[in-house]
């Protein structure tokens, strides 16, 4: 906590004034937090001091702040690998109070935390705190103003790249945590040095843990997987000592409404669903078992639930299955799709699987449900191939 007030008095968050009579001060509340590391250990006790119940047009404006998605990411990992670039990462500490705001805001004095002299008084931001809505948008505001030089992604807005001369550097931001990693060792030095003048910076070093994902890099290529997710969810949900399955579903299963079968409990069931759908991050041969589990989370029966255990004994199976990404190899753009025909008991509809691939490295995939019934398997296999046109 006292380390979290020593940033805001840094950065020059707040100033302690009166009380306006034309704004209302925005509330504040502790919020505790231990990150972990890769092997589970905690590596930072984390305090934060968000403004909560702020109102929109009076306090905040614009809200939008751009976000990587994890397809951008894969890419970027592919594309570093395939280029031999040896990736890094920091991580900023307190990031949002680094952002500037536009607007008026004024928050009342934290709990614990007031002034003995000025006890009546709030404190007007400077800065955004991690509670306000304009808070994202303020933070990579800052960080785009820094980045002199650099060319941001046309689709993705969270990267960016930087040429000089036959070198490059790029990088990859979200939110707090940044990627980057070059062809020059100088480039990627000097880019590490402006930015640790610029924040203070609580982690850094070689890109070993990323928003959940364990990445190993080493001079052939880098891989890419969720071993320690996998056994946390198959510990959390009683699955470790389950006997292992080879696949993750039978391929004759043919799952349906069931609406004479016993119910089982609701909020596990839906709770195994959304485990398993973080794991598809890395996990290409589980989406289409997970997502037609999810299909009955409204009224799950047993026979879905068993369908669900046969996945998590598949995971046990493959605990450390994931994506490998090769150096050198080429960075041409493909893609494959297929589905099946009226495979939906219920509504007679096809699922569409997908998958893209840049050179060899497998950055994309999706299994959904097609929006209309087909009536043959030409057109459903045009719809798997350009969903937008014909869905």
């Amino acid at each position: 906590m006292h380390e979290e007030l020593e940033n805001f008095e840094r950065n020059h968050v707040r100033d302690l004034v009166e009380p306006s009579p034309n704004r209302r001060p925005i509330g504040t509340k502790w919020v505790f937090k231990n990150k972990r590391g890769e092997d589970g250990m905690v590596v930072r006790n984390k305090a934060r001091l968000p403004g909560v119940s702020s109102k929109e047009g009076i306090d905040y404006e614009e809200t939008f702040a751009p976000v990587a998605r994890l397809e951008a990411i894969r890419i970027f990992l592919a594309f570093a690998a395939s280029k031999g670039f040896k990736l890094q990462q920091m991580d900023v500490k307190s990031a949002f109070p680094n952002g500037f705001i536009d607007e008026e805001v004024y928050v009342r004095q934290p709990p614990g935390f007031e002034s003995a002299r000025f006890p009546d008084r709030v404190y007007k931001l400077r800065n955004a705190l991690y509670g306000p809505k304009q808070a994202p948008r303020a933070w990579y505001a800052r960080v785009f103003s820094l980045k002199s030089g650099f060319v941001m992604g046309s689709v993705d807005k969270t990267l960016f790249l930087l040429s000089r001369g036959d070198d490059t550097l790029i990088v990859q931001i979200y939110v707090d945590d940044i990627i980057f990693g070059g062809s020059s060792h100088a480039l990627v030095s000097s880019f590490a040095e402006q930015m640790s003048r610029e924040f203070e910076m609580s982690l850094m070093g070689e890109l070993q843990f990323f928003l959940g994902l364990q990445i190993k890099q080493g001079p052939e290529g880098t891989f890419v997987h969720q071993a320690k997710y996998t056994r946390d969810i198959l510990k959390e949900f009683e699955m470790g000592d389950s006997k292992p399955m080879m696949t993750p579903m039978s391929t004759n299963t043919a799952l349906d409404a069931d609406e004479d079968g016993e119910a089982v409990h609701q909020k596990e069931f839906r709770g195994m669903i959304g485990s398993l759908l973080y794991l598809t991050a890395t996990r290409p041969d589980i989406p289409f078992a997970v997502c037609l589990c999810a299909r009955y989370q409204a009224s799950p029966r047993t026979s879905h639930r068993q369908a669900m255990k046969r996945i998590f004994r598949y995971l046990k199976f493959t605990p450390e299955l994931g994506l490998w990404y090769s150096s050198g190899s080429s960075l041409f753009l493909r893609g494959f799709s297929d589905a099946d025909h009226a495979g939906c008991r219920i509504d007679r509809k096809s699922t569409s699987g997908t998958c893209q691939l840049l050179g060899t490295s497998l950055v994309s995939w999706s299994s959904r449900k097609q929006a209309s019934v087909s009536l043959s398997t030409t057109k459903v296999e045009y719809i798997a191939a350009a969903p937008s046109f014909y869905g």
